[in-house]
C-alpha cells in the first residue's frame, strides 16, 4: 500500500462530472471493479505532497481558487499507461491546464488525465472496448479543487475556481 500523502485535484462541472462518471459506472455495472480509489469526484491529479504540508497547501488551494478562473476543456482521448494498469480520458493540452498545474509543481512528464480504472493489464484490454463503443470528444469545464488525503480517504477542502458559483453550468 502506497505511503499516505496530500493531493491536490482538479474537478469538474457537474455535466462533465456526471459523463465521465457514467462511464466509470457502466465498467462497474459490468463487472470491472479496479483497485483505485472510489467515491471522490472525477478529477485530473495536479500533485501529491507530504503530509506535512497541509496548512500551507490549503491556503495554495484557496489562493488559486481565487486567481484562477474556471476554464473550458476538450476531452478526445482514451488511453492506457502505467504499465498497461490505467485506463484514462485525457483533455486536450491547454495554457490553462498547464499554468494550473504549474501552480502545484512542474509538469514535466505530467499528463492530464481521469481515471476510470486501475486493473491488471488483461481487465484493463477488456474494459477498454466498453468505454470505445460510446465514446467521442466532448466539452467540459474545470471549475474546482479538491484537496485529499490518502490512504485512508480524506477529504480537506473543495473550493470553487473564480467564476465558477457552483461547478454548475
Amino acid at each position: 500500500m502506497a505511503d499516505k500523502a496530500l493531493y491536490v485535484l482538479a474537478g469538474y462541472d457537474d455535466k462533465t462530472e456526471a459523463y465521465l462518471s457514467g462511464i466509470q459506472n457502466k465498467l462497474y455495472s459490468l463487472g470491472f471493479s479496479g483497485f483505485h480509489t472510489k467515491n471522490i469526484p472525477m478529477h485530473i491529479t495536479l500533485g501529491s505532497f507530504p503530509c506535512d504540508k497541509e496548512g500551507e497547501l490549503k491556503a495554495l488551494v484557496q489562493k488559486t481558487a481565487e486567481e484562477v478562473s474556471a476554464f473550458d476543456v476538450t476531452v478526445n482521448h482514451v488511453g492506457i499507461f502505467g504499465g498497461s494498469q490505467v485506463l484514462f480520458a485525457a483533455p486536450d493540452v491547454s495554457h490553462d491546464m498547464l499554468s494550473l498545474k504549474e501552480r502545484f509543481g512542474d509538469s514535466t512528464n505530467w499528463t492530464a488525465h481521469t481515471t476510470f480504472i486501475i486493473d491488471a493489464p488483461e481487465v484493463i484490454y477488456k474494459a477498454l472496448p466498453h468505454i470505445m463503443e460510446n465514446f467521442s470528444a466532448f466539452g467540459g469545464k474545470i471549475t474546482s479543487l479538491h484537496l485529499y488525503e490518502f490512504f485512508p480517504t480524506r477529504h480537506i477542502l473543495t473550493v470553487n475556481l473564480k467564476d465558477s458559483q457552483s461547478g454548475n453550468e
